[in-house]
């Protein structure tokens, strides 16, 4: 055992040499009182459980495919997401807890924390999506999206991207063949990072690429609206998993 180490720390759920934590903090500004009663009573019901991480087809049954946002931000673009395509059953990843209150607040009544069902196809994690991305079974997505993410400018903090060579064979472990990988952002950096990052690689064939233009049927979401309002150039991705073997 090496020096400092604990008998009782679980195991890393990442791989070797990215850190395991994908996320700087985890809350803004201080929340409301409302806020916090959606953390504390809501929450818990709109969760994925790890346990249900392994089978999430068990937690819904009916849906004609599942999805997963990783990183939701305010929450709006998973919420189009799931209007637009009730059939679909969607996990929304998201660990900054102003974001998943943003997103809490959207569909859960005033004054019904602590009673308000969850969507029939709608779960939330609030954890680092690379964990999820671990538990879940081989080939169970049918799409993936990440959202304008945050670009970890520094080259020190690189190994906290979620687009990364190490991370790639774990995401497709979890795509099936054809399946989507929708990716945007709006800054230098990172649009660089994702060109690097799957120019030599076999398990995902570039389906599109377009800049400056929101591709037919992709949904706005408020950094996109924020990048543009300040000058940066989107880039809109979509990645297909193609049949070649994860590991």
């Amino acid at each position: 055992m090496g020096r400092g180490a604990s008998p009782h720390r679980a195991p890393s759920l990442t791989p070797e040499g990215i850190p395991d934590r994908l996320y700087g903090r985890r809350r803004g500004h201080p929340l409301r009182p409302r806020q916090e009663r959606l953390l504390e009573l809501a929450l818990p019901r709109f969760r994925l459980a790890a346990a249900e991480a392994a089978d999430p087809r068990a937690v819904f049954p009916d849906a004609a495919d599942l999805w997963l946002e990783v990183g939701f931000g305010g929450g709006e673009h998973a919420l189009a997401l799931a209007a637009a395509n009730p059939a679909v059953a969607l996990i929304a990843s998201e660990v900054f807890e102003n974001g998943l209150c943003s997103l809490l607040t959207r569909i859960v009544p005033e004054g019904a924390e602590a009673n308000a069902p969850p969507p029939p196809h709608l779960r939330l994690w609030p954890q680092d999506a690379r964990h999820l991305v671990a538990l879940l079974p081989d080939a169970v997505l049918g799409r993936l999206y990440l959202m304008f993410p945050d670009p970890w400018p520094k080259a020190r903090h690189a190994k906290r991207r979620f687009v990364n060579p190490a991370m790639l064979p774990l995401v497709a472990r979890v795509l099936r063949p054809g399946a989507e990988w929708r990716i945007a952002s709006d800054d230098p950096t990172y649009q660089a990072w994702v060109e690097e990052s799957f120019a030599a690689q076999p398990f995902f064939a570039r389906a599109g690429h377009a800049i400056g233009s929101r591709p037919e049927a992709w949904h706005p979401t408020r950094y996109e609206a924020k990048a543009i309002r300040e000058g940066r150039t989107p880039h809109y991705w979509t990645f297909v998993r193609t049949d070649a073997p994860w590991n």
